[in-house]
């Protein structure tokens, strides 16, 4: 039969191979001509080339039918050609002319079907059965897949990646291909994989590096490393990726220190030994510039020496990019120059600083602001919130309908939205959608919730017992809505109160009952909070209250040692806008009975009951960016606290230097102050991923009126361990002194500690978080802290103190609160301290280290 080739020749680059369209050649009657295209139909089609295919698809997927007519020239055919190629099955696309019939023609499609997958194996003894299994994923090559050039590469390509990763940067990737005879057109792939030894980075060494050591330059590259013995952190494997971004990082470093013009030039990667490679790193570091003369053009609204001193760089300063960016647009605290307009509604504003001469080593600036006019916000709205109802957040929400805009009013929402507890930090968005025309600006807070009601089912060691706990924490409770119908989604929730039910227990050693309420905002109109809160506790030697006598009669069992006490707490809070509004204080009226039965081992009041009626005021400060169980990288909390009682003994009257001890503490009475402070600041790193220095300090003092009284039996300190201040609640407050003994850190005469009046403590911790996901917030730290305690102010020596340190981790998990391990070493044992010089281990689960 006698072939015609259609249109002239076109080649498809493809992963397959190539296609040609064939030019038509014959007869004079045949021909075609290509200066004046003609139509055809189509009379007849055929699909060879293919036997495992079904041709009528082919026919079908080409877009070619018979009874169709197509121009020739024309795009017809590269169409054709062009679907069966995006198929992947074929490695040769032809489409030929049989016969031409005057304006009909017969058509071939020819194709090359491409081999395809059996199953592929590893080479026996090339890889381990987990590295197998993960290339398996990574390849992920499943049985019918076509075979081809570009499929071959791409397996070695991901292989040859996966070991790099691994630090075997010499892996060399072989296929072996070997026919199925059970399949049709099938392949056996052999996957031979020679890994070499594991490759690490020997050394690095700068060239032409002068203004900085190689030891800043060392540590500027965040993940090109070299392996030392020491660095147990650092697996000084080679990526190339990160090595372009650490070369980047370099030339950051430079244009920090004014040399606007370094670059890294080139490097180069050498051999040391079979498993150990160098890199040099060519580094041009050219001049360092300074700025000299910096004017602003276009200023009405403030003055230029404002602008300045927003600015913050003067005449001389080293020229530095990313400092003038920030000063300008971008500083962390809001003291840029666009806060100054843009917190006071000029929404509009734009500057351009412009580098209007540069003259040896100096740079003119000439920033150029176009200040607009003032936008009002216009509706504000919230979004994402599918638990909290709208107003539980609108009324943290600082910008309002009808007020100019301001960037640090939406930076201050963020933070009150954020230290809720009810949203993720992480995900927390803002979307200003400005309207030039009308001079206006809608908001919209975008939020996403986090789990935060907590099913506590915890333990911790005190008093050398484990202390269980089973406690119901609900920190977005909805009152209102516990009889109304559909609420219940497990539980009514949405309006922001907290409800709190708790049990601890380590069986009839101690047992605990709590429950508490708090409404944050009383009224639902202004930050004024009402809490209530009532509790039950009892301790004792782990002896039942009465036993059978001889007569089988229950009577009191004398070897009892034990305390009960009762108490109701309520309390009114209100947030105050003077001297600015992160003040908030509060105050609570405080009902503590106590009974005791034989234990003077605890207290110097042995038998019988008290009475504790207290008033308590709290004013604080907090301005921290984060709620306190999740990870905070910036701010403060100062609290400064005073518990006090009537003076009962002073209003009586009574000579009371030859009373009982149950004369005498029948109505307990005392004052007692405390004084906390703690700081958090970053110090490397961006945002929440930051190393954090937090820096805490605390003072107390609990004092007395009468001097025939002295100081009460209950309210004392008592320092060192763990500090489970949860687990006694037996009329002490118990702090964390971690590295010692439970309540061993005192200063006494007495080796007996029943508790001191006075206090303080110093704590400097390091965070670094390990994960920043809200269902497991983990950061590891470092602590170095010191304390002691004494019997009485005058004895008060806040520097004579117990140090200690060591390393710990804390866990957050939505549903069992903070989870803590830390091992601490002592350094201060002395007669009154038998605390292990080899440190301690201290564990606790959803408790607290203490208020100091």
């Amino acid at each position: 039969m006698k072939q015609l080739f259609l249109v002239s020749s076109i080649f498809f680059s493809s992963v397959l191979g190539f296609s040609q369209v064939q030019t038509i050649s014959g007869n004079s009657s045949d021909t075609i001509d290509y200066s004046n295209p003609k139509e055809y139909l189509i009379a007849g089609l055929i699909v060879e080339g293919a036997p495992n295919l079904d041709n009528n698809l082919i026919m079908s997927v080409s877009g070619l039918a018979t009874g169709q007519k197509i121009r020739i020239p024309g795009d017809a055919i590269s169409e054709a050609i062009m679907n069966l190629w995006k198929q992947g099955i074929f490695g040769d696309v032809q489409i030929v002319a049989d016969k031409i019939m005057g304006d009909k023609i017969f058509l071939r499609i020819l194709v090359l079907e491409l081999p395809r997958l059996s199953r592929f194996t590893f080479k026996r003894g090339t890889v381990s059965k987990s590295e197998a299994d993960d290339i398996r994923d990574k390849i992920a090559i499943n049985r019918g897949k076509p075979l081809n050039e570009a499929t071959y590469q791409f397996v070695k390509n991901q292989i040859k990646d996966f070991y790099i990763e691994k630090g075997y940067i010499d892996t060399k990737v072989e296929l072996i291909t070997q026919t199925d005879t059970a399949a049709p057109n099938s392949i056996i792939l052999t996957i031979d994989v020679q890994k070499g030894p594991k490759v690490k980075i020997g050394e690095i060494t700068f060239v032409g590096a002068t203004e900085f050591k190689k030891g800043k330059l060392f540590r500027t590259m965040k993940e090109t490393k070299r392996k030392r013995w020491w660095n147990v952190f650092n697996s000084g494997k080679f990526y190339e990726n990160e090595f372009e971004k650490d070369k980047q990082f370099i030339v950051d470093k430079y244009y920090g220190k004014g040399y606007r013009d370094a670059k890294v030039v080139r490097d180069s990667i050498y051999r040391i030994s079979p498993n150990r490679i160098g890199i040099y790193v060519f580094v041009n570091e050219g001049k360092k510039y300074y700025f000299r003369n910096i004017s602003f053009v276009g200023n009405s609204i403030f003055k230029t020496k404002d602008l300045m001193q927003n600015l913050g760089i003067k005449k001389g300063d080293v020229y530095n990019q990313e400092l003038l960016d920030s000063r300008l647009y971008m500083s962390a605290n809001g003291s840029d120059v666009s806060s100054l307009y843009l917190d006071k509604g000029y929404l509009f504003f734009s500057l351009q600083p412009v580098e209007v001469l540069v003259e040896n080593d100096s740079i003119d600036l000439e920033i150029r602001i176009y200040e607009g006019k003032q936008a009002t916000v216009n509706k504000v709205t919230v979004i994402g919130n599918t638990k909290t109802n709208d107003k539980v957040i609108m009324r943290e929400v600082r910008t309002k309908p009808g007020q100019l805009f301001s960037r640090s009013d939406i930076i201050r929402t963020q933070r009150e939205l954020s230290i809720l507890g009810y949203f993720d930090a992480e995900k927390m968005q803002v979307n200003p959608k400005p309207n030039p025309l009308t001079g206006t600006v809608d908001i919209e807070y975008v939020v996403e919730e986090r789990p935060n009601d907590q099913l506590e089912l915890s333990g911790g060691f005190g008093g050398g017992r484990v202390v269980g706990t089973l406690g119901l924490s609900f920190n977005n409770f909805s009152m209102q809505n516990m009889f109304r119908k559909g609420t219940w989604t497990p539980l009514p929730s949405g309006d922001g109160q907290r409800l709190s039910l708790r049990a601890q227990s380590t069986g009839l050693f101690f047992q605990s009952y709590n429950f508490s309420f708090t409404e944050p905002w009383l009224g639902g109109k202004k930050p004024n909070s009402l809490s209530v809160n009532f509790f039950y506790s009892a301790q004792s030697n782990g002896k039942t209250r009465r036993i059978k006598n001889s007569n089988g009669v229950k009577v009191p069992n004398t070897e009892r040692r034990g305390v009960d006490i009762w108490g109701a707490t309520i309390g009114l809070g209100k947030r105050l806008k003077k001297p600015d509004d992160y003040f908030s204080i509060f105050g609570d009226v405080t009902y503590n009975y106590y009974v005791l039965d034989n234990y003077g081992q605890t207290f110097i009041f042995a038998d019988g009951f008290a009475n504790n009626l207290n008033f308590n005021f709290v004013i604080s400060r907090n301005s921290l960016d984060a709620f306190e169980t999740d990870y905070v990288t910036n701010g403060s909390k100062i609290t400064l606290s005073t518990g006090i009682t009537p003076p009962w003994s002073r209003l009586s009257g009574k000579d009371l230097r030859d009373a009982t001890d149950q004369e005498k503490y029948k109505w307990i009475e005392y004052y007692k102050f405390k004084f906390t402070t703690s700081f958090f600041r970053p110090l490397v790193g961006k945002g929440k991923k930051s190393l954090v220095a937090n820096l805490r300090m605390g003072y107390g003092l609990l004092g007395y009126y009468n001097p025939q009284i002295g100081t009460s039996p209950f309210e004392r300190f008592y320092l060192g361990g763990s500090g489970l201040s949860g687990f006694a609640l037996d009329g002490r407050e118990i702090i964390a002194l971690r590295g010692y003994d439970d309540n061993s850190v005192f200063t006494s005469d007495v080796f007996n500690n029943r508790g001191m009046a006075t206090i303080a403590k110093y704590t400097f911790e390091l965070h670094y978080p390990l994960s920043l996901n809200p269902q497991a917030m983990i950061y590891a730290l470092t602590f170095a802290e010191a304390g002691n305690s004494w019997p009485s102010l005058k004895e008060f020596k806040p520097f004579n103190v117990k140090r200690s340190a060591g390393v710990g981790v804390r866990v957050f998990l939505p549903m069992f609160g903070l989870l803590g391990l830390d091992y601490g070493w002592p350094f201060d044992n002395d007669m009154f301290i038998k605390s292990s010089p080899k440190g301690q281990f201290h564990f606790t689960i959803g408790m607290n280290l203490g208020e100091l």
